[in-house]
């Protein structure tokens, strides 16, 4: 098993289609923070609640200037519904070939691990969170983001 990126390291660039199918890089974000979240399936109990304090708080997001992206190896069109079913207002990427998932260490058998990372203005992984919270998910990482001097 691939182990999780660890603080201090670079984070893996990629390339992959996002909720509206269109692309996203990673590396377009250069210059702002950015939470890289990882989750197992959408639309279910953790991955909603997850999804839905980081939508509540996407305000606070927004005027920091940090971009949120939700990963899973569902579907592009899995995430379409479940960004319209719930609301959501960030980007939610389709990991469907696994690379992404691979490449950050998150994978769990066919799905992924609930793991979210900040990684800083320069690209690198600020922090790494293994033990995530649901339902506090999004709060806790404006804490953290605060903490560290990127928000």
């Amino acid at each position: 098993m691939v182990e999780l990126l660890k603080a201090g390291t670079s984070a893996p660039d990629f390339e992959a289609l996002d909720h509206d199918g269109n692309k996203v890089k990673l590396s377009s974000f250069k210059g702002k923070p950015v939470v890289l979240y990882f989750y197992p399936k959408d639309d279910t109990p953790g991955c909603t609640a997850e999804a839905c304090n980081f939508r509540d708080n996407t305000e606070l997001f927004e005027k920091k200037g940090i971009k949120v992206i939700g990963v899973s190896t569902d579907t592009v069109s899995s995430h379409k519904k479940f960004y319209n079913k719930y609301g959501l207002t960030f980007t939610l990427v389709s990991d469907s070939d696994k690379k992404i998932s691979e490449s950050y260490g998150t994978l769990n058998g066919s799905t992924d691990k609930r793991v979210t990372y900040i990684i800083d203005r320069s690209g690198k992984i600020a922090y790494v969170y293994e033990k995530v919270s649901p339902k506090e998910q999004g709060t806790e990482i404006l804490s953290k983001l605060q903490e560290l001097k990127l928000a």
